[in-house]
Order: structure tokens, then C-alpha cells, then sequence
């Protein structure tokens, strides 16, 4: 079993970028025969080896792209039905002693860099908390001195413990740079939900050039970050990698390494893969990369996601825009961020443009017209987080996805969650929308008892119990 550590993070290799540019070479030119011979493989949810997914990056008939979409639409809804987590980032602190050639908060870029005390964090979870969400992605920049661990601990106690009269945030996904085995243990003591942290690019000589004279610039002891916080007692980590730094085609199947890699020594790989796409931010100019990707490229990435790592979440932010979100929740995503602002301090202040946002955000819609759009589509927005609290994280969240038992329990909490969220939040527009959705969406759940329990649970909303949960 290869752990890497603190102190031999080096010896990390399973990022094989010679099998994975031999894989990418030899699959270069396959026939459509072999796309559908994947496809079909796809169905049955086994597995796909390296090679299969490098088949399908391949596809570019409008036929098979249709298969392609068509199959990951059914693995989703199959898996995860038609239900949709929505959140929102938390940023706490810009300082940052990296120098990332693709980022607004680099060290290069001269603005007046802050990070929020308390005061400032209680406002920004009041506000965040007004828009309806129970869900934060706490987001900060690299500072040792500035930022230190010590920071993120206490800030992570300011939001559990800052409840508004209507709400509260229930669970809070930490996006910090990569830090030892004994760091993760702080953070996973402190009820951290699922540790996130994007490679960037796995390609590695692009990984150096894309963090000149950074503490970032340690491709390995970024890379192994996971395996610390695996053995730091974190079962769920999230990964991503920012598209457009390198070869697209080269950052799936790395992702699929890195699952693997996970899976093996660990028994759980990612929970959730991110699809930042990389847009423009302050200092830097789109012209200078040269794998920026477009729409169709992308939305062909994420279906095939969703069909490689059939049980993982996939996540898209506000970088993309209203109508790339609406296609992809069909091909694939299953959580998405509602209301984001990526400023430090932003919520209070976005209106005054006092701040450097990390990148350009595309979908600007409120929480609750998102909330209108999905239902309009036939999702359900779901502000659930029962199963962090419920201890059905890990393996065990894996284990019931797995078996097909996940959405038994997903599908009522996020009925729960939307009546809450009208009852608290909504205009009478949007509880007129949301009640007559939900009686409809009640006749899906085929479980009598189950449904008997939602029943009971929407009349206790109503009459004014909250946070009820299976």
C-alpha cells in the first residue's frame, strides 16, 4: 500500500504521463465500431479501463456525441434521480504568497489584499444564510503567515456556530492548499465536509510553468494531498482540475488515475470532481493559454465523467453560464453554486465592485430564481446534507450509491429541503410553483412507508418544525 506522506510525497507516482500519452497516441484514431463497443461496455456500470475513456474523448460525429449524452443522462438520473445540491463559496482571505500565472489573486496582481475577522465572516454567513443555503465551500488563498491553519479552524467554528433566525449552515467543504497529515486532523476535527482541492493540471512540466516561484509549484506535494488527508481521518475529498491549462484529453484520464490510486490504498476514491473552466481574472489574458476549450469540447468532458466514475458528484460553478448549466445538469451534474460571489467579503459588497474577484462569474441569477429555473426543468433543488451528519460519507456513501439505495434517502430529504426553503425564503409565486411540484414529485416515491414519511414530514414544516431529515 503506497502512502505518501509528509515526508516522502516524492516518491508519488500514479501520474504515469508516458501511459497516459502512449494511451492518448494509440487511440488517437479509432474507429466509430470502438466508440460503440465502449458505449455499450459503459452500460453496465463495471468499470471502463484507461483506454476506454481515451476511446470516447475521441468521439466527434454528432451520432456518437448523441450516445454519449444520451447514456450519461440515463447513468444520472439512474444514480442520482433528478434531484440537485446547491451551495455557495465562502471567500475568507485573498492574501496569497503564489504566484499562479492563471489567477486574480496571484502574488503579482497589486490590489489591497484582506482577510475577514470575525465580525466580517458572521456578516457574510448572515447574508449567505438570508439567500435560503446550508451548504458553504470555504475558500481561501495560500498564506502561511496570513492564513494559517489556525485561521480556517476558527472560522470554520464562527459559521457552524453563527445560526440566523430562519437558518443555519449545516455543512462547510474547506478549499485550502495542500498541508500535512497533522493540519488535517485540525480540519477534520473541526467537522470539516468533503476536503477540496483542484490540481490544476496534472500535466506536470505545465504545472511548473504555471506556478513560477510559488509555494504551489511542488507538483508532488500538491498531487498527494489527498493521501494526507486520507490518513488524517478525511473520508471525503473532492478533485478538479482547471480546464484549459493542458491537453483536456490528458487531465481525464489523470483524474481517473488519481480515483484509482485513491480506491486502492484507501477504499473510497474522489466523492466529488469539479469542471472549473478557466476564464478570464485580473493579470492575465486568455490569449496566453493555448488548451482553452470551447462548449461543445466541455460538455462532451463532463458527460464522459459521468460515465467513467458513473457514483461521484460532479460539480459545476458559476463560471458557467445559465444555459451550459441547464444542458449539463442533464448529461451529468449533480451539484451546482447559486448566488456566487468570489470576492473576499463580496456578499456585503458586491454591489460596490470594491473587490478583485478570483475569475468572472457567468451566471448571475439569485439563489431563488435559480430555484425557479430548476423546478421549471423537473429537478429538485436540494439543500440536504444529511448524510455528512448521518455519518453516510466515505465508503459508506460509496456502498449505498453503489447498491442503488442512496436515492431512497436523497430524493425525500431534498423534497424536505425545497418546502423549507419556500416556507422560509419563497415569494408566493415560487410556493404556489414548489407545492405543486412537490405533490407531483411524492407519486415517484415508490416506497409507501417512505412516502407516508415525507407526507408527515412537509405537514411539520409547515406547522413550523425545521431541519427534518431521513
Amino acid at each position: 500500500m503506497a502512502q505518501y506522506g509528509d515526508l516522502n510525497y516524492k516518491e508519488a507516482s500514479f501520474i504515469d504521463h508516458e501511459r497516459i500519452e502512449h494511451i492518448l497516441e494509440m487511440t488517437k484514431n479509432v474507429s466509430d465500431e470502438a466508440i460503440d463497443g465502449v458505449i455499450e461496455k459503459a452500460k453496465k456500470r463495471e468499470g471502463l479501463e484507461l483506454e476506454d475513456v481515451a476511446i470516447l474523448l475521441q468521439a466527434h460525429s454528432i451520432e456518437q456525441i448523441d450516445k454519449i449524452y444520451t447514456l450519461a443522462s440515463e447513468i444520472k438520473q439512474s444514480i442520482y434521480g433528478n434531484r440537485v445540491v446547491l451551495f455557495a463559496p465562502l471567500y475568507v482571505s485573498n492574501y496569497c504568497v503564489n504566484n499562479c500565472l492563471y489567477c486574480g489573486y496571484k502574488r503579482d496582481n497589486k490590489f489591497h489584499r484582506r482577510k475577514l475577522n470575525e465580525a466580517e465572516i458572521r456578516e457574510e454567513v448572515r447574508i449567505l444564510e438570508r439567500m435560503g443555503h446550508k451548504r458553504l465551500a470555504l475558500e481561501a488563498g495560500e498564506d502561511p503567515v496570513n492564513c494559517d491553519i489556525d485561521y480556517i479552524i476558527d472560522t470554520l467554528r464562527i459559521i457552524y456556530d453563527e445560526a440566523s433566525e430562519k437558518s443555519n449552515i449545516r455543512r462547510v467543504n474547506v478549499n485550502i492548499a495542500s498541508t500535512t497529515v497533522e493540519n488535517y486532523k485540525k480540519l477534520h476535527a473541526a467537522n470539516i465536509g468533503t476536503y477540496i482541492l483542484f490540481q490544476e493540471t496534472y500535466h506536470k512540466p505545465n504545472y511548473e510553468i504555471m506556478h513560477p516561484k510559488s509555494l504551489k509549484g511542488d507538483y508532488a506535494y500538491h498531487l498527494t494531498a489527498f493521501d494526507r488527508a486520507m490518513q488524517a481521518g478525511i473520508d471525503d475529498v473532492g478533485a478538479g482540475v482547471l480546464f484549459g491549462l493542458a491537453d483536456h484529453r490528458f487531465e481525464v484520464l489523470a483524474l481517473m488515475l488519481h480515483n484509482r490510486h485513491l480506491e486502492e490504498n484507501y477504499g473510497v476514491g474522489f466523492h466529488t470532481i469539479s469542471v472549473p473552466r478557466l476564464k478570464k481574472a485580473e493579470g492575465m489574458d486568455l490569449e496566453d493559454f493555448p488548451h482553452i476549450i470551447d462548449d461543445e469540447t466541455f460538455k462532451k468532458i463532463v458527460a464522459i465523467l459521468r460515465i467513467a466514475v458513473p457514483f461521484t458528484g460532479l460539480i459545476l460553478s458559476t463560471r458557467e453560464t445559465q444555459e451550459i448549466r441547464k444542458e449539463l445538469l442533464h448529461h451529468g451534474v449533480s451539484q451546482i453554486s447559486a448566488g456566487s460571489c468570489t470576492g473576499v467579503g463580496g456578499y456585503k459588497e458586491s454591489e460596490h465592485g470594491k473587490e478583485v474577484s478570483q475569475f468572472k462569474v457567468s451566471d448571475e441569477r439569485s439563489p431563488m430564481e435559480i430555484i425557479k429555473g430548476l423546478i421549471e426543468d423537473g429537478f429538485i433543488p436540494s439543500y440536504c446534507t444529511s448524510c455528512y451528519r448521518m455519518g453516510r460519507t466515505g465508503d459508506r456513501f460509496m456502498q449505498l450509491a453503489k447498491s442503488g439505495q442512496i436515492g431512497h434517502v436523497c430524493q425525500p430529504n431534498a423534497l424536505m429541503t425545497l418546502k423549507e426553503y419556500a416556507l422560509d425564503y419563497g415569494d408566493a409565486d415560487l410556493n404556489a410553483q414548489v407545492d405543486m411540484f412537490i405533490s407531483n414529485e411524492i407519486e415517484k416515491i415508490k416506497n409507501e412507508d417512505t412516502k407516508q414519511v415525507v407526507v408527515k414530514g412537509l405537514a411539520d414544516l409547515t406547522s413550523g418544525q425545521r431541519d427534518i431529515f431521513l
